[in-house]
């Protein structure tokens, strides 16, 4: 009575369109239910029809229908029979490993890096390789060569590529996914959009976030936060930078601009106009700050640095200036995530990045931190290191697909 009341109450209505009606509900309620038994099976396969109803709140028959559904859009397959029960047997299933996969790329200031995962988010294979530091041009043909051989690598097992995430530095509008403001430490020149790099090639849907923020989302999904709500990651390398997470979600400002600590004013002088370009704690504590403190501190018989990693290398040697200023680091540091913590109240704070995740820099963070404000966060050490953003890369990439395939899913079932 309802459906037909609803097909005629306008005055136009007729018989049909009651018809058509609640055949697209009945459509619509079968999507859902493919929805949620092929989601059932990302989070718990290989899993059988039994589990999933208990899982889903389906009944057993409308989950024995979708996943047949399912089955003949080659999105799940049977994995064998689960032993240890009476009678016969139940089949479970998981997605099938054919029904694609995904890549995450990074672009850092040293390196490229490239990553196939499968479904399941399970490392496929990977490369990288020293970032050009001639253009973006360049950038835009390695970068095209290493997705390339990537997804030529993991196609023959895999099927075909589904999505790409791609961790870029700089500013990223929201709306084009493209870079308004590309970090100065990969294309100084800043004219450089790894979107478009990739659609020129390649047919899928492309991801482009901020490396720290998707640091953020790689130790999410892979790393320490697992089931932590709200979420600092903080990246220190060549450059310093925040990405923050707030009730599961990115948080970005009203500019994308959100997490810039670089620019917190935690200098010797925060006004000395040299810290305008690339704000006075990264001109400090990121790596040609840390390299020229200690070349200036140095004893009579200490030579010259030319990275930051040997100033840790010489500091975990007990060399007193780089000691120094590895201490000065994580003091300055320190503050920072103080900062954070009287505004934010997270509940984790991962120290990231090449130099970030260091384990000398920890202790005299949590120091520093504990000194000014009364309630820190757990403050630990990232265990993705440098492969953060590319986790991070590899996780939207894995969102995207997964939304990709219950779409196709429900594509499938109204042809």
């Amino acid at each position: 009575m309802e459906l037909s009341g609803s097909g005629t109450g306008n005055g136009n209505g007729t018989a049909g369109n009651g018809r058509d009606q609640s055949e697209s509900r009945m459509g619509m309620l079968r999507g859902l239910g493919e929805q949620a038994v092929l989601e059932s099976i990302f989070g718990s396969g290989p899993i059988t029809r039994p589990q999933i109803a208990s899982a889903t709140g389906l009944s057993k028959p409308t989950v024995s229908a979708a996943v047949s559904r399912l089955e003949q859009a080659g999105l799940v397959r049977a994995a064998g029979t689960r032993v240890g029960h009476r009678g016969r047997q139940p089949v479970a299933y998981e997605v099938n490993s054919r029904a694609g996969f995904v890549v995450g790329a990074d672009i850092g200031g040293a390196n490229l890096r490239v990553a196939a995962a499968d479904l399941f988010g399970e490392p496929i294979c990977d490369d990288q390789r020293a970032t050009p530091k001639d253009g973006a041009r360049s950038v835009g043909e390695q970068l095209l060569e290493l997705v390339t051989e990537v997804i030529d690598e993991a196609a023959g097992a895999h099927g075909a590529p589904l999505a790409l995430g791609v961790a870029s530095p700089g500013i990223i509008d929201q709306a084009s996914g493209r870079v308004t403001s590309l970090a100065y430490n990969v294309v100084p020149e800043g004219r450089f959009d790894p979107a478009d790099v990739i659609r020129a090639r390649f047919d899928i849907p492309v991801i482009v976030d901020n490396n720290v923020n998707l640091s953020a989302v790689g130790e999410k999904w892979f790393g320490l936060a697992r089931g932590v709500s709200t979420l600092v990651f903080i990246a220190l390398g060549s450059g310093v930078g925040l990405g923050l997470m707030v009730g599961d979600e990115l948080l970005r400002g009203a500019h994308g601009a959100a997490g810039e600590i670089a620019y917190l004013p935690l200098a010797s002088d925060p006004f000395d106009p040299r810290h305008r370009l690339h704000g006075g704690l990264e001109d400090e504590i990121g790596a040609a700050g840390i390299v020229a403190a200690y070349n200036a501190s140095r004893g009579p018989g200490d030579s010259e640095v030319a990275s930051a990693q040997e100033v840790f290398e010489r500091a975990g040697g007990g060399n007193g200036a780089a000691h120094g200023v590895v201490e000065h680091v994580a003091a300055r540091l320190g503050e920072a995530v103080g900062t954070v913590c009287a505004i934010v109240d997270p509940e984790l704070v991962v120290l990231g990045g090449g130099i970030g995740s260091n384990r000398l820099l920890l202790r005299g963070v949590r120091g520093a931190a504990a000194a000014l404000v009364p309630v820190t966060a757990r403050i630990e050490t990232s265990r993705l290191g440098e492969r953060a953003a590319l986790q991070g890369a590899v996780a939207v990439a894995l969102r995207e697909a997964r939304m990709t395939l219950l779409s196709s899913g429900s594509r499938q079932r109204s042809l």
